[in-house]
């Protein structure tokens, strides 16, 4: 089923679920092995309170025929599935439910849980429970579009997944280096540490004892931990970090500790070789998806922040205007104004969006603003009469960031590349 239609017929369940009569509601309560599923109405009434299935094959086929049944049986002349996030466990059911033509939703999981306490204000978390519970909140409308992508954006989403990830275990490997063993054996590193990170490595995988650097010609460490000569910078660098050797305070290393070190290294060094594998088959992806260079001509969208645009927003013709964009990213203005002051409350970003893309949207219009003209004319423009404001800077580049989302938004559904107007057109 094209997305476009899935897109259409979900809008339009929304719109008349409350209340419905037509409606078989199957809310699921997916796992690793076992789902839940239970079987309900629009207006209440439960036609199967619990059914048990496999994640198989023979277990969907299962879910399928349960449901043609229950709505025959009781005169329905429409079935929706809804489905909780769990993990990934969820998602084959969620595919094998839209090839074969299902209307499928979701639920919010943090909406699950303050629901799941609002039904009798006691509610235990139990499997059969959370699958009504999911239902119930269908039949209120509280659901979410299942966006099922072309594969190609989903290779995307998950590259960009399996590099955050990456990134985490690099960031995790660097702290590891410096914070245990540099700090612990050879503390005085620690001062140069930031200024070449490829001789700092160098010098914990060979020396990390700064005894074995105190008992070595200065030649031969500069050969030991330098893979090319920079000039007199680096040696000036190299001997005040071979001299402090001589007095260092760090504990003594021994081999168990020296082995860890080299190990560390290593590791790290073939991470980032992964990651640079990984950045490589991410530009492969996007290159393929007809939005790439319409993205790429936006100042400050470099390949990164064009992947993860591209990832984010997926198919643009799901949005139908600039808020939902706004949302998606967390750009979108919020305040609590209950309460005696509530007119005068500043609202600020909800910050419920996706983080990485919101963190990358903010940086590119940082590089825009300084290295554009458009772009440091609009901010100008922004800033006039409010320069001496505290923190306005910030605050009018944040809201660049949002203008540039929905700048990509609109270049992506009109295949367009930038054009300085768009600044004042959005």
């Amino acid at each position: 089923m094209d997305s476009l239609q899935r897109l259409g017929e979900f809008r339009q369940l929304l719109k008349e679920i409350r209340g419905s009569e037509q409606h078989l509601i199957v809310g699921i309560d997916a796992a690793k092995e076992k789902h839940h599923a239970f079987f309900g109405t629009a207006t209440g009434k439960t036609l199967l309170k619990r059914l048990i299935f496999d994640n198989s094959m023979a277990g969907f086929a299962k879910l399928l025929d349960h449901a043609q049944s229950i709505q025959g049986q009781s005169g329905l002349t429409k079935v929706v599935f809804g489905l909780e996030p769990t993990a990934d466990y969820h998602k084959a059911l969620g595919e094998f439910l839209i090839v074969h033509g299902q209307t499928v939703v979701l639920v919010s999981s943090g909406v699950v849980k303050h629901n799941r306490e609002t039904l009798d204000g006691r509610w235990d978390k139990h499997d059969t429970k959370d699958a009504a519970n999911v239902a119930d909140l269908i039949s209120q409308g509280k659901c979410l579009y299942y966006d099922c992508p072309i594969p190609l954006v989903r290779d995307l989403r998950s590259l960009l997944s399996l590099k955050r990830k990456l990134k985490k275990h690099e960031h995790s490997l660097r702290m590891r280096i410096r914070n245990h063993l540099v700090a612990q054996y050879f503390p005085e590193l620690d001062h140069y540490y930031g200024k070449c990170e490829a001789e700092n490595l160098a010098i914990v995988k060979w020396c990390l004892s700064p005894a074995v650097i105190a008992g070595m010609e200065f030649e031969k460490f500069v050969l030991l931990v330098t893979s090319r000569d920079r000039g007199m910078p680096q040696r000036r660098r190299l001997r005040r970090i071979w001299e402090a050797a001589t007095t260092s305070i760090g504990c003594a290393v021994s081999p168990a500790i020296q082995f860890e070190a080299r190990q560390l290294v290593d590791s790290l060094t073939q991470l980032r070789e992964t990651i640079t594998a990984t950045d490589d088959k991410i530009q492969g992806v996007c290159r393929q998806l007809p939005t790439y260079s319409c993205l790429l001509s936006i100042p400050g969208f470099g390949p990164a922040i064009t992947a993860m645009t591209m990832g984010a927003i997926g198919d643009p013709q799901r949005f139908t205007k600039s808020a939902q964009v706004l949302k998606l990213a967390g750009l979108d203005l919020s305040a609590s104004r209950s309460g005696k002051n509530s007119e005068g409350v500043t609202p600020n970003i909800s910050k419920k969006g996706k983080a990485e893309w919101r963190y990358g949207l903010y940086q590119a219009a940082l590089i825009a603003s300084n290295s554009n003209k458009h772009f440091q004319a609009y901010l100008t423009s922004k800033l006039k009469g409010r320069e001496k404001e505290r923190g306005i800077k910030t605050k009018m580049r944040v809201k660049l960031a949002a203008k540039m989302a929905v700048i990509a938004w609109t270049l992506m559904k009109k295949q367009e590349v930038f054009n300085p107007d768009n600044l004042k057109l959005h």
